[in-house]
């Protein structure tokens, strides 16, 4: 019997399996998708993914949904009450920053048509297929620096160019399967 070949740092935790089956490598360009990504890696900077994730819905009811102008429109007493919600990490920085990315996310919304339409253009609308036959993936790339470059020149922060890199696998823009996934688009070799 064969069994399913994943990447291997999914292990077996159910939560981390669906991620990294439905979600993780796919391409997104759906604007409310690609800010939830933008606050939920923000959010996993010195932590593990995973606690991330167990806090997903926690995340979601919090920030609306994810809705960037929701987010945006948060007050100073929405942090205060977000620093006792157990759902979530409470991190002023951290609930400060979603909020401060969240206007800057708007404005680059408008001036270029869509957040997805600026970020897709880095890699001029298709994913980066990288060719990986073992785990060791890197922190960040040339693509990682450039984008988190551009977006603290925006105004946004927690988004050093370690956190964009794992937003960039996460919503597909750089497809990191491994070759041997069923996810990779050629999960033979």
């Amino acid at each position: 019997m064969n069994e399913i070949q994943r990447c291997a740092w999914c292990g077996d935790d159910p939560l981390y399996v669906a991620y990294h089956d439905r979600e993780w490598g796919r391409p997104e360009r759906d604007d409310q998708k690609l800010f939830e990504m933008l606050v939920l890696e923000g959010a996993q900077a010195g932590l593990s993914w995973i606690t991330i994730l167990r806090k997903r819905e926690g995340y979601r009811a919090a920030f609306h949904g994810f809705d960037p102008a929701k987010v945006a429109a948060m007050t100073d007493d929405d942090v205060e009450r977000l620093m006792q919600d157990p759902g979530i990490v409470r991190n002023r920085l951290k609930i400060q920053s979603a909020i401060r990315n969240a206007k800057v996310f708007l404005r680059m919304q408008r001036e270029h048509g869509s957040f997805a339409d600026w970020l897709w253009a880095h890699v001029d609308g298709q994913p980066i297929l990288r060719r990986r036959d073992d785990a060791r993936v890197p922190a960040s790339t040339e693509l990682s620096d450039r984008i988190s470059k551009a977006l603290k020149k925006a105004g946004m922060n927690f988004v050093g160019s370690t956190v964009v890199y794992a937003y960039l696998q996460a919503c597909g823009v750089v497809n990191d399967h491994l070759s041997g996934c069923f996810l990779h688009p050629d999960p033979g070799g």
